[in-house]
């Protein structure tokens, strides 16, 4: 399945940052989507398990808005896949690796990144087709360190660590050999809830991008 495997877009090789989109309700999500976008951040992944993903997606995506990558995560079965697909996604994010979800992207023509941990499971997933391996959850596994031991012997596999990943924590997931950093929590804040202030959000995502240009700049 490897001679499949897409590479991971330009929005995700240029800028090195997807924002995760997981909240409760669906009611803010438009207005999250587009303040993120227009602080500078050009991939996002909306996660299935949050209320009108699928629209907001297919919203986007028919704006084609240059330079701009929108996926679906949470993806766990092939049906979901397909989806995704037909929503317009170009891309398709789950927190574990799984052959039918991976066979099925192919077909659909969508980046693949599956979740995986230990290094068999890296391996597994890349040998699979995977676009990118997310590493997940990274932050709890230790962080930049645990990226760059993993690294060591898997130096062909790209990899993108996601979980409790910070703005502080950027630099060094990037120094460590990371090709992007998945970002949830920390970026996203109660924004998606109307509990946190987009101008606030629009401060993180700028932080964040500026880590990004620290972490390949190596300061």
């Amino acid at each position: 399945m490897s001679a499949q495997r897409l590479q991971p877009g330009r929005a995700v090789r240029e800028t090195a940052l997807v924002a995760i989109l997981r909240g409760r309700s669906g009611a803010h999500l438009d207005v999250v989507c587009d303040t993120l976008l227009d602080a500078g951040v050009r991939c996002l992944e909306i996660t299935l398990n949050t209320p009108r993903a699928l629209d907001v997606v297919h919203r986007l995506a028919a704006e084609a808005r240059p330079g701009v990558e929108v996926g679906v995560g949470t993806v766990r079965r092939p049906e979901e896949v397909d989806a995704a697909a037909d929503a317009g996604a170009s891309f398709v994010v789950a927190p574990t690796t799984s052959a039918a979800v991976g066979e099925r992207t192919a077909a659909r023509g969508l980046g693949w990144y599956p979740g995986a941990l230990s290094p068999t499971e890296i391996a597994t997933a890349w040998e699979l087709g995977a676009t990118a391996v997310k590493v997940f959850p990274a932050g709890s596994a230790g962080g930049p360190r645990y990226l760059k031991e993993v690294r060591a012997p898997l130096d062909d596999v790209l990899l993108i660590p996601t979980g409790g990943v910070g703005v502080d924590d950027v630099p060094g997931y990037l120094q460590a050999g990371a090709v992007a950093v998945g970002m949830g929590g920390p970026l996203i804040g109660a924004a998606l809830d109307g509990d946190d202030d987009l101008a606030a959000l629009a401060g993180r995502a700028r932080a964040a991008l500026d880590a990004v240009a620290r972490g390949r700049s190596g300061s």
